[in-house]
């Protein structure tokens, strides 16, 4: 990382500011690159965006220089940071990964802004290898919750008559309603509940319609 501190001790007199902060930028967007390559490799939610890609990017580069500009200056970093709490993302993020890819940005903007750009490196590498790591391997997988809906005739009507099934297919369920339906004839139940790894949606559905009489069952992923 020599490069970086050459870079910083060859810069003299009052240009030495504005080239260490293109720099800084430089840096940035090279390295907010590489983030938002490994976040498309990665990437497993249900809705893509080019534009979250893009602001990974914008974000990194914008942060590299508000780092340069309130670094030993209290009153503008309140200043800003006052003014950078008023703002709010126009639509929800939906998945809880692209709020660390936010922040992973930022922090690597921030690292650059404060011309520690070997920092900066060594955290991209690192954590783009984590990420991705964590991705191949798979860390942590399970099955998402889930909304079960069962109709049973009124006369199999019990609480107990799914238990050996959920048992046998699930890590957990929990009962989440009850109530009639078909004039009163046939009761719908509503479970939440978390299938096993090695659990096939048709094959607990198939099991279920044995003990509710072959009537409708849907199983549906939040």
């Amino acid at each position: 990382m020599e490069i970086f501190d050459q870079l910083a001790n060859g810069f003299n007199g009052t240009n030495s500011s504005i080239l260490m902060s293109l720099v800084a930028m430089a840096v940035s967007a090279v390295l907010s690159l590489v983030i938002t390559k490994i976040y498309q490799i990665t990437f497993t939610g249900e809705r893509y965006s080019q534009a979250f890609v893009h602001t990974i990017i914008i974000m990194s580069v914008v942060v590299s220089v508000v780092m340069n500009v309130v670094s030993g200056n209290a009153r503008v970093a309140f200043g800003l940071f006052a003014v950078f709490s008023l703002i709010r993302f126009r639509s929800a993020v939906t998945d809880a990964k692209d709020i660390a890819y936010i922040f992973f940005g930022l922090c690597v903007g921030m690292t650059s802004g404060l011309f520690q750009f070997d920092l900066a490196v060594i955290l991209t590498i690192f954590a783009s290898l984590l990420f991705y790591l964590l991705y191949k391997f798979e860390y942590g997988k399970g099955k998402d919750t889930q909304i079960l809906k069962v109709t049973v005739p009124e006369n199999l009507n019990h609480e107990n008559l799914l238990d050996d099934i959920f048992t046998e297919y699930t890590i957990s369920h929990d009962l989440r309603q009850v109530e009639t339906t078909n004039l009163g004839t046939m009761i719908l139940y509503t479970y939440s509940i978390r299938s096993k790894n090695a659990t096939k949606d048709k094959e607990l559905l198939d099991r279920i319609r044995e003990k509710n009489a072959n009537l409708k069952v849907s199983l549906t992923y939040l």
